[in-house]
C-alpha cells in the first residue's frame, strides 16, 4: 500500500493522501478536526453512459438495489444502521458515475466502512427477484413523480436526446425508459454488479475527524479481501463535433403553467480551460439575479418570470449549457428568443466587463468553497477528480484555474459556441384549459433545471 501527499502550500491549507490496496481500490484521506464528524464517499466508475441500448436505467436501478441488503445486512438495514448511529446516507447516479456516501459521528466511522465493504463484496448474496421487482417499481414511480407527471418534467430528457444523437452514450438520461426498466432481468443486474462493482473500479474517500493510520487499517481489514474484476468494457466514445451545425427544435404542447423556452448548447469537455471559460460565460449571462439575461428579461422587459443559464459539466462528452426561461403573462416565445439572441450576440461581440468577470469568478469561487467547506462535499470532490481525471488533488486547485481565465477567453468561447446553429430548443406551449393551480409553478426558482443535479437520480 503506497501513498502520495499533496504539499499544503498548493492546496490552500487542505491536504489529502492517496493510497491503493492490492486489489486496486484507491483510497483518499483528508483530515479535518474542526468538528467530530467523518464523511465516507465511494464512487464507482459506472453511470448511464456505460449502458447499452435496450437496457437504459440499469445503473440507477442498481444503485437502489445496493440499499436492499447484503450478506450481513438484511433489507433496508444499511439506512437503519447509519441513521441509528446518528449518520445520514444516500447514493446518486449520473451519466458518468454512481456514488454512495455517509456522514457519520467520527466514532462511528468503522461502521460506515464495514457497511460499504459488505455490500461491495457480498451484495449478490441478497440480490433476488423479489428485491429486483420491488426496486424496479420504486424507480418507475420516481420517473412518474420527477419526469412524466410534473410540468416541464421531461425537458432535460428531450434536450439530451436532441443534443446527443441516437447511439451516443449520453443520448439517454440516467432514469432510463419504462420499457427498458421492465425488460431488466435478474441476470442483467447480477452481470452489471460483477462487471462494475469491483474495488479496482472504485475510489473511496474518507474526510473529517479521522486517525489516518487507524482508518487505513479498517479499510484494509474490510475491503482488502474483496477480489478485483478485470472484465469491465471501455465506455463508448462520447466525442462529437464542437458545433451541432443546425438549430434543432421541438414544440411541446403540455399542461404547463406558462410558455417556456429551453435550450441546450454543446460546450467544451470538463477538465479543460475552455470549459472553465464557458462556466464563467454562462454565469455572467444567466447565473442568478445579477446576470444579463435576468436583468434584461425579468427586470427590464418584464417578459419573463424566470431566466437562468447554467453549465452541466461532462468529462466524457461535450458539456451542456442549459438555458431556461419561463415567460410572463401572454408573452410569446419568439419575443423571448429574439431578446436572448440579441444578448448572446452582444456578449460575443463585446465580451464581459471587468466588473462582470470579477463577480462571476467570485460566484464560482464561493461555490467551490461551499463544496470543500463540508466534509461530505470535500469527500465527493476528491472522488470526482480521482475517478474522472485521475488525480484527487485537482479538487484543491480547481478554483485557481477558474480565476486564471481571462475575459478574452470567455468572449472567445461565447463567440464560438453560443450560436443558434449550436443548440437544441424546446418551446413549451400550454394546452387549452390548463389548470389554474399550476400558475405558481412558473416562478419556482431561477436555476435552470439540469445544470447540476438534474442528471443525478438518488436512492432516497
Amino acid at each position: 500500500m503506497g501513498h502520495t501527499a499533496t504539499p499544503e502550500a498548493q492546496s490552500g491549507g487542505l491536504t489529502a493522501t492517496e493510497h491503493r490496496l492490492a486489489n486496486g481500490l484507491r483510497v483518499v484521506l483528508s483530515e479535518d478536526h474542526l468538528t467530530p464528524v467523518a464523511a465516507v464517499c465511494l464512487w464507482y466508475d459506472v453511470g448511464s453512459r456505460h449502458e447499452v441500448k435496450g437496457r437504459t436505467g440499469l445503473a440507477h436501478l442498481f444503485e437502489h438495489l445496493m440499499f436492499q441488503g447484503s450478506a450481513s445486512v438484511k433489507g433496508t438495514g444499511h439506512f437503519e444502521l447509519v441513521q441509528g448511529a446518528g449518520g445520514s446516507p444516500n447514493g446518486t447516479t449520473s451519466f458518468e458515475r454512481t456514488n454512495y456516501f455517509e456522514t457519520m459521528p467520527a466514532h462511528q466511522l468503522e461502521l460506515a466502512l464495514w457497511l460499504e465493504a459488505d455490500r461491495m463484496g457480498s451484495l449478490l448474496t441478497a440480490l433476488d427477484q423479489e428485491n429486483l421487482d420491488n426496486q424496479r417499481d420504486v424507480v418507475k414511480n420516481e420517473r412518474r413523480q420527477r419526469y412524466d407527471n410534473v410540468p416541464y418534467g421531461t425537458a432535460f430528457e428531450k434536450l439530451t436526446a436532441l443534443t446527443y444523437p441516437d447511439g451516443h452514450p449520453y443520448h439517454h438520461t440516467p432514469i432510463g425508459s419504462m420499457a427498458d426498466l421492465d425488460a431488466a432481468s435478474l441476470e442483467d443486474a447480477r452481470a452489471f454488479f460483477r462487471t462494475y462493482y469491483a474495488p479496482n473500479n472504485a475510489v473511496l474517500t474518507v474526510v473529517g475527524d479521522i486517525d489516518p493510520e487507524q482508518t487505513l487499517a479498517w479499510v484494509e481489514k474490510y475491503f482488502g479481501s474483496i477480489p478485483a474484476h478485470d472484465g469491465k468494457p471501455e465506455p463508448r466514445d462520447g466525442s462529437l463535433p464542437d458545433i451541432i451545425g443546425e438549430q434543432l427544435r421541438e414544440v411541446v404542447e403540455e399542461n404547463v403553467p406558462a410558455r417556456a423556452m429551453m435550450a441546450a448548447y454543446r460546450l467544451p469537455h470538463d477538465g479543460t480551460r475552455e470549459c472553465d471559460a464557458a462556466d464563467l460565460a454562462l454565469t455572467v449571462l444567466g447565473g442568478g439575479e445579477s446576470s444579463r439575461l435576468y436583468n434584461r428579461l425579468v427586470r427590464r422587459d418584464r417578459t419573463a418570470v424566470a431566466a437562468g443559464f447554467g453549465l452541466l459539466r461532462l468529462a466524457g462528452a461535450p458539456s451542456l449549457g442549459w438555458l431556461d426561461v419561463k415567460t410572463s403573462g401572454d408573452v410569446e416565445v419568439p419575443v423571448i428568443e429574439a431578446a436572448v439572441d440579441e444578448e448572446l450576440a452582444r456578449f460575443a461581440a463585446e465580451g464581459p466587463t471587468a466588473e462582470e468577470m470579477e463577480r462571476a469568478q467570485a460566484q464560482l469561487e464561493r461555490e467551490w468553497l461551499d463544496r470543500l467547506g463540508t466534509v461530505a462535499g470535500r469527500a465527493d470532490e476528491l472522488c470526482r477528480y480521482a475517478v474522472l481525471f485521475g488525480d484527487p488533488q485537482l479538487a484543491f486547485t480547481a478554483v485557481q484555474r477558474v480565476l486564471d481565465v481571462t475575459a478574452e477567453e470567455v468572449q472567445a468561447v461565447a463567440k464560438a459556441r453560443l450560436r443558434p446553429d449550436n443548440r437544441a430548443v424546446l418551446v413549451y406551449e400550454p394546452v387549452a384549459g390548463e389548470a389554474e393551480d399550476l400558475q405558481a409553478a412558473a416562478t419556482d426558482g431561477t436555476a435552470p433545471a439540469g445544470t447540476t443535479d438534474e442528471n443525478e437520480e438518488s436512492a432516497q
